[in-house]
């Protein structure tokens, strides 16, 4: 599922694109945040839905290969280890993942075949593969060991599928390296003899509200949050802080104001943490210190309330 930092980093993004263009369809530009957010699902199912593919391929390999005329002792009689492996068969048999692929209309590996292809080959090159078929272990701890280093070693590091997925939709450029995380804890907690089913997008309601209100409240309020800004850097003009600090400290700013459970070293943190993949070098410390007054002068005027978790 999607999480509150990723979620950050997608308005942080619309934000961006919405300014950039001077753009002030706020409707149009929240449909298209929400419409990235869903397409980033489409990414996480294509990379499980390849691991399955991958075995597929490797599997009508096999099948060729027995219908040589020539066949070799290999070829009828194959090691099957990787076609057996319990967690590809468990993907391959998920109700959940196929539903999801057709409503979906998925066919990006039906008419993409070369990178299924591809990632074959790279990984029937690999020692890692060698050393699966040539283990002499049969079990479910073993099988999940090997695809979650699959996925990590030979998927998720390949620059093709990468620049196929971005020609595919340009968003999911920064998305990759969140979903190759998503993937990887995807497989990690699949339980022997237990069904995938695919998780939800979101955790809760909460954190699918907080996409659309966290926009609009920048957005709306982002000239009185440039005054705030201004305010506190006197020795700084406008122009000379970064588009993408200046997004960062106002979204902060929203955070502060309307999300009272939010903890505020939490929210400072969490943009510090963002500018540092996003911003420049020394951006993670302007912001702190820009931040860092503003919310002692919020707290001294209790302009920012916090409740519950927001507390602590």
């Amino acid at each position: 599922m999607i999480n509150r930092r990723h979620i950050r980093v997608k308005v942080m993004q619309s934000v961006y694109a919405m300014l950039q263009s001077h753009n002030d369809d706020i409707i149009r530009e929240e449909k298209f945040l929400k419409h990235s957010i869903l397409k980033m699902y489409d990414l996480y199912v294509l990379n499980l839905q390849l691991l399955v593919e991958v075995q597929k391929f490797a599997a009508n390999k096999i099948a060729l290969s027995k219908k040589k005329i020539l066949a070799t002792k290999e070829d009828l009689n194959p090691n099957n280890k990787f076609l057996n492996n319990r967690v590809l068969n468990t993907l391959a048999e998920s109700i959940s993942l196929e539903g999801y692929i057709e409503l979906n209309n998925l066919k990006n590996w039906d008419l993409e075949t070369e990178y299924v292809k591809i990632i074959f080959n790279n990984l029937q090159e690999s020692a890692l593969y060698k050393a699966y078929l040539s283990n002499e272990e049969d079990s479910f701890k073993l099988d999940k060991a090997f695809v979650i280093d699959f996925f990590k070693e030979i998927i998720a590091p390949n620059e093709k599928l990468a620049d196929y997925y971005e020609d595919t939709m340009i968003s999911w450029v920064d998305d990759i390296p969140f979903v190759n995380t998503w993937v990887t804890k995807t497989l990690s907690k699949q339980k022997e003899n237990v069904s995938f089913i695919l998780g939800s997008l979101y955790k809760d309601k909460d954190d699918e509200d907080f996409v659309s209100k966290m926009f609009k409240k920048t957005v709306l309020k982002q000239q009185e949050y440039e005054k705030e800004i201004e305010d506190k850097t006197p020795n700084w003009e406008t122009d000379r802080i970064a588009d993408v600090d200046m997004i960062l400290i106002k979204m902060a700013i929203a955070e502060f104001l309307n999300f009272p459970s939010i903890p505020t070293r939490v929210t400072i943190n969490e943009y510090i943490e963002i500018s540092k993949d996003y911003s420049t070098e020394k951006s993670s410390y302007f912001i702190n210190g820009v931040l860092d007054k503003i919310s002692k002068e919020y707290i001294a005027n209790k302009k920012i309330v916090k409740i519950g978790r927001g507390l602590l």
